[in-house]
């Protein structure tokens, strides 16, 4: 395959992933502004953390709410990481590689880009019609997502697209919990109350996980959430099943034996994968939970530089 193809294909499973994730926050933290009596400039500035763009937020706004915080997110087209203009990005790249994939996963990206586009130009600053905006983004890039793994054969496209989905997902839900875990780390008095129960159940939902937490039969306490979210081998939105999965077709890719590696990409791959598997989440804490996800975060951003130099003909 060619690597500007590649690229392409890896890109758009990013910005589809980023704007699936960025519609679920804004989801959760309209509901739990609504549930709870939370700081507002704290439950919407945390948000905008979680992103990592606090700085492009701030050049365009004086404070931070809910209408200046949702217009960033969703609507606004000069900040690339909206929803939007992921969405349009995400089509964007795979217009010019449109032979490399199904004809049905091309129709559906296209259409939903243009059904949110749309819905867009009518949603900004209405907050039913933000939620609605919300609820479409999400089943439509899970539709895209469904229609991908129905119809594509599992050759190198395919797993490009699944390496770029998995690696925006474990670095998104990396951020979810480094930014959340300590903003709802409860105080005094809230410790067991309803407000607190919320809060951490707003966290799991953060990640679309707190039904198949609960069927795990863990304790709500944080250290079981920050396990679950980081090194469940079996939830697919866990770090460490995002990674694994990556690692597997990247090794789907060159060909290469588990537990090898030809050439450095793939060597950060598994190794990063290798120390989420024999992670232990007691010491991880003892050390600092920011630290490490600050750490597997560098990681990921080192996985996506060599990705880049060895299979895109990217320089550094």
């Amino acid at each position: 395959m060619l690597s500007r193809v590649a690229y392409n294909i890896y890109w758009a499973a990013r910005y589809l992933e980023r704007a699936e994730n960025i519609a679920r926050l804004l989801g959760v933290n309209q509901d739990l502004t609504l549930d709870t009596q939370a700081d507002q400039s704290q439950t919407w500035g945390a948000l905008i953390d979680t992103t990592g763009d606090r700085q492009q937020f701030d050049t365009r706004h004086r404070r931070v709410d809910r209408d200046s915080t949702i217009h960033f997110l969703a609507y606004d087209r000069d900040y690339p990481n909206s929803i939007i203009a992921s969405l349009w990005a995400a089509r964007e790249n795979l217009r010019s590689v449109r032979d490399s994939i199904s004809r049905a996963m091309w129709l559906r990206i296209n259409a939903l880009y243009l059904e949110v586009k749309d819905l867009a130009a009518r949603a900004d600053g209405e907050e039913a019609a933000t939620i609605s905006f919300s609820d479409l983004v999400r089943l439509g890039c899970f539709t895209v997502q469904g229609v991908t793994d129905a119809t594509m054969s599992r050759d190198d496209a395919w797993h490009w697209w699944h390496i770029g989905t998995m690696v925006e997902r474990a670095d998104k839900t990396s951020r979810i919990l480094d930014v959340k875990y300590f903003m709802l780390l409860p105080q005094g008095q809230d410790v067991g109350s309803n407000s607190d129960q919320v809060q951490w159940i707003a966290l799991l939902d953060s990640a679309s996980a707190a039904q198949m937490f609960r069927r795990s039969q863990r304790s709500l306490q944080p250290d079981e959430i920050a396990a679950f979210l980081i090194l469940d081998q079996r939830f697919p939105r866990s770090i460490a099943f995002a990674i694994a999965e990556a690692d597997a077709s990247l090794h789907g890719i060159t060909g290469t034996p588990q537990g090898g590696f030809r050439d450095p990409a793939e060597q950060a791959l598994g190794r990063l994968r290798a120390e989420l598997v024999y992670a232990d989440i007691a010491q991880v804490i003892a050390t600092g939970l920011h630290e490490y996800l600050d750490d597997r975060q560098r990681a990921l951003n080192e996985v996506d530089r060599l990705l880049s130099i060895h299979y895109f003909g990217i320089p550094d």
